[in-house]
C-alpha cells in the first residue's frame, strides 16, 4: 500500500478503482477522483496548500505534485496524464492534457484543455497557456496547434491506457 500520510487535519482521499503504487506517497489536503493511478516513486504533497485532481488522471512514475504556502494551489482536470518524472508546481492543468516527461509546470501556470507540454519542457511561473497548444522548450514557447490526430493518438490515448495498465496491478 502506498504511504498515505494525514497532515494538518488533513487526510488524502480518492474515488472508486485507483491504484496507488506500493512506494507512492500522498500527504495532506488531496482530493482525487475515479479511476486515477499514481505510480512508483510518484509524491503528491498537500501539506501546504490543497491539490484536486480529477477522475481519469495519471501520475507516472517519479512524478511530483505540490503547491506554495498560502498562494498557489494545484488543480488537474480529467483525463491528465503526467508524465514520468514531472513536476506539476502551484498550476491549474484543464481537462485532456498531457504533460511530458521531465517536463516542470510552475506556479500560476495554466494549461488548457487539450494541450501538451513536450517533455523537458519548463513552463514558468504565470504562463497561460491556450487550449489546443503544443509547448516545448526551455523556457517553453507555443510550438504548433494540436491536430485531431494528436487529441485522439496521443492525449486520450495515454489517459485511457493508464487504466488499462493500472487494471493488472488491481488483481
Amino acid at each position: 500500500m502506498a504511504l498515505i500520510k494525514k497532515l494538518r487535519g488533513f487526510e488524502p482521499k480518492w474515488g472508486a478503482d485507483c491504484f496507488m503504487a506500493e512506494n507512492a506517497t500522498l500527504i495532506g489536503d488531496l482530493i482525487m477522483g475515479d479511476q486515477c493511478s499514481v505510480w512508483y516513486h510518484a509524491v503528491i504533497r498537500a501539506d501546504v496548500n490543497q491539490i484536486r485532481i480529477g477522475n481519469r488522471v495519471n501520475i507516472q512514475d517519479g512524478a511530483v505534485i505540490h503547491c506554495t504556502f498560502q498562494k498557489a494551489d494545484t488543480q488537474i482536470g480529467h483525463d491528465v496524464s503526467i508524465g514520468h518524472r514531472a513536476l506539476v508546481h502551484g498550476c491549474k492543468l484543464h481537462d485532456k492534457v498531457l504533460v511530458g516527461m521531465g517536463a516542470i509546470v510552475m506556479d500560476g501556470a495554466e494549461v488548457e484543455s487539450h494541450s501538451i507540454i513536450a517533455a523537458g519542457s519548463v513552463v514558468t511561473q504565470n504562463t497561460k497557456i491556450s487550449k489546443g497548444s503544443i509547448y516545448a522548450g526551455i523556457p517553453a514557447k507555443k510550438i504548433a496547434e494540436v491536430s485531431d490526430e494528436l487529441k485522439d493518438g496521443e492525449i486520450e490515448r495515454i489517459a485511457k491506457n493508464y487504466i488499462f495498465y493500472s487494471s493488472w496491478y488491481k488483481k
